[in-house]
């Protein structure tokens, strides 16, 4: 089983490198997956356009829960829309008649 995949906003950081796990994008997904948040526990982190695996924490100093990254190993994510895609060159919709 892979580990949950979890919003995290990659520019809330705390002064260690750590991302803040308190943004409403991640409070909704751990909602969501129904996922209480625990010392040592991985996550996949994400936003739209990077992605990171990550150990949570808590921090004492802020009292909220941070995930522990390696900022050198962040991936690019993927667009959802392939290249080949039927859309217009515009990235308008056209009306179907």
């Amino acid at each position: 089983m892979s580990n949950p995949k979890i919003f995290a906003d990659f520019h809330n950081a705390d002064k260690k490198g750590r991302l803040r796990l308190n943004c409403m994008g991640t409070i909704e997904d751990l909602s969501r997956q129904n996922i209480k948040l625990q010392d040592g526990q991985l996550l996949i982190l994400y936003s739209e356009e990077l992605e990171a695996d990550g150990v949570v924490q808590y921090s004492e100093e802020e009292t909220l829960w941070v995930a522990v990254i390696d900022w050198q190993l962040l991936r690019e994510v993927e667009d959802i829309i392939p290249s080949n895609s039927s859309l217009p060159e515009s990235g308008i919709a056209l009306p179907i008649s």
